[in-house]
């Protein structure tokens, strides 16, 4: 599916994915996007259009760390200001009382260690950043153990699906339901960014 949709899509993924892979990033700890999709996914898939040519892997390697560090602050100020009344609403509730307490006894055994460490797991990676902020963790520190994470895990992701390369089979077993979903998203915005470039070009010849 990959190789197929990247054919199709040919020039429309480029500059336009390296915007939506920084967004994408961001918002898995900000949005708690991370909870339903893997943001390893967006990861891959960027790494692997690096391997066509399609996007720069320097590139792609910056603009992950980047949303990685902006979507985690944002995510520790969320959790700052909004504090347990966050784990009171609506969407708090979705999330579960569960995989709060998970995310607050891992911050409380790990300490700041917890932000690189629980980039690494899935529902840790989109709830630690909030419990750090909701906890009055020192935001210097934060900070500093919120980039060594973006840092190791963000091109690290990119760089496997770079060097899977033409073993793209790899990476759409690697996917889950939510994966596959994630994947449609980025789809859609790569068409629509190049559906939108075109009725630009069109207006502007006439």
């Amino acid at each position: 599916m990959a190789a197929r949709v990247s054919e199709l899509l040919g020039e429309a993924v480029n500059p336009w994915g390296c915007v939506l892979l920084s967004a994408l990033t961001a918002l898995e700890a900000s949005a708690f996007v991370g909870l339903f999709v893997p943001g390893e996914t967006a990861l891959l898939l960027g790494g692997f259009f690096a391997y066509q040519g399609k996007l720069n892997l320097f590139l792609v390697i910056v603009v992950t760390v980047i949303g990685g560090v902006m979507g985690d602050s944002a995510g520790y100020e969320i959790g700052r200001f909004l504090g347990g009344r966050m784990r009171r609403t609506w969407f708090g509730r979705k999330i579960g009382e569960q995989r709060w307490e998970r995310a607050h006894k891992y911050v409380r055994e790990k300490g700041a260690r917890a932000v690189l460490l629980g980039r690494f797991v899935g529902i840790l990676r989109a709830l630690v950043p909030a419990v750090a902020g909701d906890s009055r963790m020192p935001y210097s520190k934060f900070l500093l153990w919120n980039v060594i994470g973006a840092i190791v895990w963000g091109p690290s992701v990119v760089v496997a699906g770079y060097l899977a390369g033409r073993s793209w089979r790899v990476i759409e077993t690697y996917l889950s339901r939510g994966g596959f979903a994630l994947f449609a998203l980025i789809v859609l915005g790569f068409v629509a960014a190049h559906l939108l470039r075109k009725r630009r070009r069109e207006k502007a010849d006439t």
